[in-house]
């Protein structure tokens, strides 16, 4: 079929997700950034399937402790899930939490490394 037939698009979804399962997170991000490009070039970036693959990204990368890029990442899926289907559909929803809680990670880790400073005297 072809590397850009969906089906293929989707079986390495299925791909990273199984060594996402495994703990093979490096990896599973790696398959997940080649499935996000291939997908924004083939179906677009709104696309239902490449946000679900941009959302893989992001959960993957905010597992890594990569959380500034996940959050990013989780911004850049909430406003195509606004412009496609609204801002009260339940993968909107889905989304705006998602970047929530990418945002308390950040927020998580600026307050442990604040904490972390010497303090002045």
């Amino acid at each position: 079929m072809g590397p850009d037939h969906p089906d293929t698009l989707t079986s390495r979804n299925n791909l990273a997700n199984a060594l996402h399962d495994l703990g093979e997170l490096r990896q599973s991000a790696e398959f997940h950034q080649q499935n996000l490009t291939d997908r924004e070039r083939v179906l677009g970036p709104d696309h239902p399937h490449t946000l679900n693959s941009r959302n893989n990204l992001a959960a993957t990368l905010s597992e890594l402790g990569e959380y500034q890029q996940a959050a990013d990442l989780h911004r850049q899926n909430l406003t195509g899930y606004e412009r496609i289907l609204g801002p009260d559909h339940p993968d909107t929803l889905s989304s705006r939490n998602n970047l929530a809680n990418a945002r308390a990670r950040l927020a998580e880790v600026g307050r442990r490394r604040w904490g972390q400073l010497p303090r002045r005297r």
